[in-house]
């Protein structure tokens, strides 16, 4: 039999361990030290905790058994006086087993439990069995300590004594039954214990009084009628019902009801399509008349070329709980994406905290409802989860639930996932899974008002796993029985939940046939009473911009005035010399101090801005409007360049300093994090943060521009199309390094190209500034001005210490940002053979060519913001040059990249039907940049050599 430390005792011989235990008494040193140290442990006639590594791994050696087992003539036999310890080893040893077999109950028992309503076979586990253990029926009956401490002779103050028998009962109605736990994975003892007692102890178990259980029907009721009045109705209409889990709404009832109990103000609800007109009409409290309607389509020829469908949409909503307590509800809207939105309701609440000052994460909470197929087949999962404890992103604890249909939309799990649950990657957090059987209302009761209390307690992540199935297809027009005969032939035999529940309050006399009946009715009247509303009046419901969002607009940016966005320069000038200012015990590196004498310079006047100062002045200036500013991204802090440095360490003891928090004593929050190697999870969390920090300015940074294509759902589901889909603002900031350098095709391009072809409608705005004073404008601009909309910059590398790439203090105290630049250069226009207009670092270069050729007739234009973009803006740069100038668009880009086919399908191949329009650019490409240094120098070359070809 194989040994292994739980089981070295069990597996050996008892007879033979009481004879190795006489030697030890008569000799300590007749057995190995191995043993002697065990023995030792048994000294008070006790063994030593389960968690205690006392028991050897393997037997002693051959040799040493040997000379036990066959006593040589000189070798002590026990006496009488031994007879007692020998004694009080046996129950010492029993103890240990019953101590290993509670552990591994509380380790295991999940796996044996009856989560499953469709009665899926679970595995056996010997461990599990007394048998296992060699107890024998008069061991049943025998008294040990059940807290999991051998207390074998050491008296009653060890803990409660009971029979095996009855620990064994305990065991199995905790672990076994309805609901399974895993927990044992956590490391903190303090934690572990703490779900054990709440667990185990009998007086803790959920006792639910009348009220309540009708509370739960009534849940039920309301779910299952939902259901059938919508497929009645709406024939043939998608609903993604939630037939087959309708205990999710008792489920989130419970939920929000404790959270008023524990004082929760605020919950942010996410989810995906299944179930969510039901949770919209029955928990967030949309009016089912809205719903009827959008089933009716009554709003489509208002809302043409806009909108989106009725399951992807949210609602907000007050909850009045039993105790008269306020709770806002928010439901995000969420496109097919299923849980790219998780990121996004994290951050809106972390937003909603900081609004308020809620620094302890207490008085809201994110409610993620997920599916089980997804659950373990998204990365996003994992990314959301690792945030749930970093100092930038915790939000005090989510409680996750998973609607656990066991089927993705064909799949099976076999095929979806190699993990025992869809929950495991949970298990990389410390915190508890419960499993619970979706059939059994008060086990989900009671998994709920736990998993609450571990939540409020330590503030940290906690998973509900309903299992439940899904009893119609992935949609009502959907056939599951083509690809799942046998689970949907399983399910056909299941009565729905509620019919169950309501069979069970009746044999318990806790409700009669008339009240449930009565319930029903009053729940069909209701909706009847909504459906005949929505088709009789007429009703345009629009999502209004209120509360926190009434001051800010969206739209046109022709419907914007421009703002002003210059800062008193002498103001510039005291702002930035306070950036340098340290406390007195603090030690900057030497290279941090010569850089901090470089920008003092700057304050005075007597060196120019290079782009972190201006970046700084931008923050600054808006920290002391008491304006909020968020930053995150990887390496923020330092800058991936090492330009920004705006977090400073002590050489000597690593504590640090952020100079942008010490500008002014009444100034606004600046917050700028390292966030971990995250792109969608980060930039969805920064996105759900300005949806509900409509006046701070929230910027998230690429450690490359190329890496944003990690986060590419975030981008194209929501920052780019959430006004259009769902009435959404947000002024969400990202910063994406862009410039070709020769550092190879994946730390070059932001994929510009990418965010042109997104653009319509003024969705979002999309600059490529060439200034400090450019991008200082344009920071300013972004939250000073009333229009929201998301902001895409494509940020420098080399520029940022580029000798020309500067700006006086003056040009940031005047104006405001140029959404064109014209030609620096002073010069005859009615000369001009060529206009070249660029984007961005390549104008330096061409600037440099230029001045090199003495090209004299070619004037350059700097283009800074490619979208929105206005003819009457290009019109007036263009009006001084003879109608018929050739202007040639030069772009680093490959052909497909860049802003070229953006440009030439918007103007042709004549601008404003008065100017030859064409381009200059690299190949077309299947990749954005060459790999080779030298390469990228050739092509660099050629480049600036076609731009002034036949000057």
């Amino acid at each position: 039999m194989q040994q292994t430390e739980n089981s070295a005792l069990n597996a050996l011989s008892l007879g033979f361990i009481e004879e190795l235990y006489a030697e030890f008494i008569s000799n300590p040193e007749s057995v190995t030290p191995e043993w002697r140290d065990y023995f030792n442990g048994l000294s008070n006639g006790c063994s030593r905790g389960p968690g205690a590594s006392t028991v050897p791994v393997q037997r002693p050696s051959r040799v040493q058994s040997s000379a036990i087992q066959q006593p040589t003539a000189n070798s002590q036999q026990p006496t009488a006086n031994s007879q007692q310890p020998i004694a009080n080893f046996q129950l010492a040893v029993l103890q240990r087993r019953v101590d290993q077999i509670m552990r591994n109950y509380r380790v295991r028992g999940h796996m044996i439990a009856h989560i499953d309503p469709l009665g899926t076979a679970r595995p056996q586990f010997p461990e599990l069995d007394p048998n296992y253990y060699g107890f024998t029926e008069d061991d049943l009956n025998r008294c040990f300590t059940r807290e999991g401490i051998c207390a074998a002779g050491a008296g009653p103050a060890a803990g409660p004594v009971v029979t095996l028998r009855e620990i064994l009962e305990r065991l199995r109605n905790t672990y076994c039954r309805n609901i399974g736990v895993q927990f044992m994975h956590i490391d903190d003892l303090y934690v572990r214990e703490w779900l054990q007692d709440r667990m185990e102890q009998s007086e803790n178990r959920i006792q639910l009084s009348r009220q309540e259980q009708i509370r739960i029907l009534t849940c039920l009721t309301d779910a299952v009628v939902f259901e059938e009045f919508v497929q009645k109705k709406f024939i043939g209409a998608k609903s993604f019902s939630l037939e087959g889990a309708e205990s999710l709404i008792p489920l989130m009832e419970l939920a929000i009801e404790k959270a008023a109990v524990q004082g929760l103000d605020e919950i942010v609800v996410a989810m995906a399509h299944r179930g969510r007109l039901n949770v919209l009409a029955n928990i967030i409290g949309k009016n089912p008349r809205q719903i009827f309607r959008e089933f009716a389509d009554a709003e489509s020829a208002k809302n043409l070329y806009g909108g989106d469908v009725k399951y992807h949409l949210g609602h907000s909503n007050e909850w009045t709980s039993v105790n008269g307590h306020k709770i806002h509800l928010s439901l995000c809207f969420n496109p097919s994406h299923l849980e790219y939105v998780n990121p996004v309701a994290l951050g809106r609440l972390r937003a909603k905290q900081d609004r308020v000052g809620d620094s302890e994460r207490a008085r809201g909470m994110v409610l993620l409802i997920h599916g089980d197929a997804a659950f373990a087949g998204e990365g996003i999962i994992q990314e959301t989860l690792n945030l749930s404890e970093l100092e930038a992103y915790t939000t005090g604890g989510t409680l996750h639930v998973i609607v656990n249909n066991q089927i993705g939309f064909i799949t099976s799990p076999s095929e979806a996932r190699s993990s025992t649950y869809a929950t495991d990657v949970a298990k990389m957090l410390q915190m508890p899974i419960f499993h619970v059987n979706g059939e059994d209302p008060e086990a989900v009761a009671q998994v709920v008002r736990l998993a609450m209390d571990f939540r409020s307690t330590f503030k940290r992540d906690v998973v509900i796993d309903m299992y439940c199935y899904r009893r119609r297809g992935h949609s009502e027009s959907d056939e599951p029985a083509f690809t799942q005969p046998l689970l949907y032939k399983a399910i056909e035999q299941r009565k729905p939940v509620r019919e169950g529940y309501l069979d069970h309050l009746l044999k318990l006399g806790g409700v009669t046939s008339e009240e449930a009946e009565d319930i029903a009715s009053a729940c069909s009247r209701n909706l009847e009473r909504e459906l005949t509303v929505a088709r009789s009046r007429s009703q345009t419901v629009l999502a209004n911009q209120s509360g926190t969002w009434s001051r800010y607009r969206g739209g046109p940016e022709t419907n914007i005035k421009n703002v002003e966005t210059g800062v008193e320069r002498a103001r510039l000038s005291t702002l930035l010399d306070s950036l340098t200012r340290l406390p007195a015990d603090f030690h900057p590196h030497p290279k941090i101090a010569r850089g901090l004498e470089l920008r003092r310079q700057m304050a005075r006047g007597e060196k120019p801005l290079d782009w972190a100062a201006g970046e700084a002045l931008a923050f600054a200036s808006l920290a002391t409007q008491r304006i909020r500013i968020r930053m995150s991204g990887q390496d923020s802090t330092r800058g991936t360049f090492s330009h920004r440095h705006a977090r400073l360490h002590d050489i000597q003891d690593g504590h640090t300093y952020m100079p942008l928090q010490h500008v002014d004593p009444k100034q606004g929050v600046v917050e700028i994090y390292n966030s971990p190697l995250s792109e969608a999870g980060v930039l969805g969390f920064e996105y759900g943060y300005s949806l509900d920090c409509p006046g701070g300015l929230v910027l998230w940074e690429a450690q490359f521009g190329d890496f944003n294509n990690a986060a590419q759902v975030i981008i194209d589901q929501f920052i780019a199309s959430a006004e259009h889909k769902w009435r959404r603002l947000s002024g969400l900031v990202l910063l994406l390094p862009h410039g070709f350098e020769g550092m190879g095709p994946e730390h070059s391009s932001a994929r510009l190209e990418r965010f042109l072809a997104l653009a319509s409608e003024d969705n979002f705005q999309v600059v490529n500034p060439t200034t400090p004073a450019q991008y200082f404008h344009c920071l300013r601009r972004q939250v000073l001005s009333p229009w929201r909309k998301p902001l895409v910059v494509m940020t420098p590398k080399s520029l940022l210490r580029h000798p020309l790439a500067v700006s006086s203090l003056d040009e940031c105290a005047k104006g405001c940002f140029q959404r064109l630049i014209p030609d620096a250069r002073k010069q005859n226009a009615t000369k001009v053979k060529r206009v070249l207009m660029c984007s961005g670092k390549i104008y330096y270069e061409l600037d440099a060519r230029r001045e090199q050729t003495q090209a004299t007739d070619v004037a350059i234009l700097r283009l800074e913001q490619l979208y929105p973009l206005s003819d009457d803006l290009l019109n007036s740069a263009l009006a001084q040059y003879p109608d018929g100038t050739p202007v040639v668009w030069v772009q680093e880009e490959p052909e497909n990249m860049g802003a070229w086919r953006y440009l030439r399908v918007r103007y042709g191949e004549k601008l404003l039907d008065k100017f030859p329009f064409s381009g200059v650019y690299r190949p077309s490409s299947s990749s954005p940049a060459t790999g080779s240094a030298s390469s990228h120098k050739l092509e660099q070359k050629l480049l600036l050599d076609a731009a002034f070809r036949n000057v």
